[in-house]
């Protein structure tokens, strides 16, 4: 991890990521457990908490930038992705382009605890194979977004609850230890 990487989350790094999202509406947009910019930090918080590095921690801070095939409203257009790349470098935007451009029906059913499943890009339709530190990284920011959703409302809990417990205990040691523990603790 270079310095600037760990810079992103500390001193004037966090404070620009944070403006750029409030800019963009983050802390006016209606999200579970009270608005977008709060879920994105208890995010990077629980990354930081089962001790992943600045670049996924920062990248589950910015993860909601393009939307999600969970959550449709986007910060910032796909045409624009060289202003988030600017902002937090090149692997973050990646992480964040990976974890937004999910096709959640077609990829959380592939997830099998091994890194050789296909990865459809809901963008542009594409099967990709991403690395295996992307999965991971992918995976973790997948356990901390849904575990945050889950404990701030109930509703989407007890309906989406038990599968997501299956998909994250499905992803095995692709998970770290403490998102594992995370995922039983809360879901199990």
């Amino acid at each position: 991890m270079t310095a600037a990487e760990q810079h992103h989350l500390t001193g004037k790094g966090r404070v620009a990521i944070e403006a750029f999202l409030c800019d963009r509406g983050a802390d006016r947009m209606p999200h579970p457990g009270g608005t977008l910019l709060a879920h994105l930090g208890r995010v990077q918080g629980l990354l930081a908490d089962w001790g992943a590095d600045a670049v996924v921690q920062t990248a589950g801070l910015c993860h909601a930038t393009y939307g999600t095939d969970g959550f449709a409203p986007a910060l910032l257009p796909l045409s624009e992705r060289a202003t988030l790349v600017a902002l937090v470098g090149e692997r973050t935007e990646a992480l964040v382009y990976l974890y937004a451009g999910c096709d959640r029906g077609a990829v959380y059913p592939r997830v099998d605890g091994t890194t050789e499943f296909a990865f459809r890009d809901r963008f542009s339709g594409r099967e990709l194979s991403p690395p295996a530190d992307q999965l991971r990284a992918f995976l973790e920011i997948t356990a901390a977004n849904e575990l945050d959703v889950l404990a701030h409302n109930p509703e989407l809990a007890e309906r989406y609850g038990p599968g997501l417990h299956a998909l994250l205990t499905r992803a095995g040691t692709l998970l770290s230890p403490a998102a594992r523990e995370a995922v039983a603790r809360q879901l199990g």
